[in-house]
């Protein structure tokens, strides 16, 4: 019998676990063409989610071009990810796609490949005498003619990775672009939530204020209990009510490492039995040692304040106060500029995250080894 808990890909159907409010404002979004910004932790399920969402458009009446932002380093291969994904999102033969890709882009060569399903996928570079800065504005541009004739909603993934280019020309030109295309929807989805706010909260920045935000926050436990409740039973194993909060508090309600926790559980409960606490430590053990490895060599690369502040933050109750005077003298960071220099760093390594007016440690099964410590 399959495991029914999905962790560490695009999480779908019956394994996805509620999001009901969420699906519902972003289908609006799109169908009120908005431009969101769509942030939180990462593994928190965005990407699964927004394929959900997409997946329920109909087909002969809208365009949803998915591009992940993920491989791409420069502004040529943002231009050619949105190009291959457009064109995608618009046609599934070979024959369609080519005759799609002259039609839209003159500035950009396609070539035909077929993937290992078998089916056609095509892929662009810049035509010989194609500068950059065109190929982009005219790839921009794309969205608002196709929209025309349907709905288009267009989502990039891991959008902060353009942060990382050379210069801000991509933030430039999607800035000038996107104001003017009210019949287009935008959303754009970021996993480092520092960076993804800095991008519109920046007076500086060129998408300052460009749309709407979106926080994605920890599916709630009364969400969770009847989930785990149903996935067990359905496969004939069983939970109470009690160690299903117990998971919930180990792993603060994240989706990624509450599905891993529930699929190690699976895995070691017996068919028609129940889970007892000695198999929720038991999964809870095995995740830690399999992951030994890898925290001991984060723990070892960490400086002594950071260390503390960590041990802080695995220590105390949610929403603890780290620039208090009480947590600082606790855990003998010195002062409250030690704790800022001690934030901003495991900030930038994406060790801990924001959580209004707090932090957290990024991996729950992370911070469960630091409080093992």
């Amino acid at each position: 019998m399959r495991n029914p808990f999905q962790y560490g890909g695009l999480v779908s159907g019956d394994a996805f676990c509620n999001r009901e409010l969420e699906k519902a404002d972003l289908l609006k979004a799109i169908r009120n063409r908005e431009k969101l910004f769509v942030f939180s932790e990462r593994r928190f399920g965005k990407t699964s989610l927004v394929q959900s969402v997409i997946s329920k458009l109909p087909e002969k009446s809208a365009a949803a071009a998915y591009v992940d932002l993920w491989p791409t380093d420069d502004e040529a291969s943002f231009v050619t990810a949105l190009a291959k994904a457009i064109t995608s999102s618009m046609s599934t033969s070979a024959e369609k796609l080519l005759r799609t890709s002259k039609t839209l882009f003159s500035s950009l060569v396609p070539t035909m490949t077929i993937n290992e399903e078998g089916k056609p996928e095509v892929s662009f570079g810049l035509s010989r005498n194609a500068r950059v800065e065109s190929a982009l504005e005219e790839v921009l541009q794309t969205p608002a003619r196709i929209a025309k004739n349907k709905t288009v909603v267009i989502v990039f993934d891991e959008f902060q990775r353009i942060l990382e280019y050379q210069n801000d020309l991509v933030e430039r030109k999607l800035r000038s672009s996107i104001q003017d295309q009210f019949q287009v929807a935008y959303l754009f989805l970021g996993s480092r939530r520092h960076l993804i706010q800095k991008m519109f909260m920046d007076k500086t920045r060129p998408l300052y204020r460009a749309g709407g935000h979106y926080p994605l926050g920890p599916i709630a436990e009364e969400h969770w209990v009847p989930f785990i409740r149903n996935h067990f039973r359905a496969t004939g194993r069983f939970i109470s009510d009690e160690l299903i909060h117990a998971i919930y508090v180990s792993t603060q309600g994240h989706p990624f490492y509450t599905q891993h926790l529930c699929h190690d559980i699976w895995e070691l409960c017996e068919p028609r039995t129940k889970v007892n606490e000695k198999i929720l430590n038991a999964a809870t053990d095995l995740l830690l040692k399999r992951e030994n490895y890898a925290y001991t060599t984060l723990w070892e690369s960490l400086a002594i304040n950071q260390r503390k502040f960590l041990k802080g933050l695995a220590g105390e109750p949610a929403k603890v106060q780290p620039f208090s005077a009480e947590f600082i003298g606790k855990y003998g960071l010195g002062s409250p500029s030690n704790v800022q220099r001690v934030v901003d760093s495991l900030l930038e390594k994406d060790v801990i995250d924001r959580d209004n007016g707090s932090f957290l440690i990024s991996d729950r099964f992370f911070r469960l080894w630091v409080q093992a410590l």
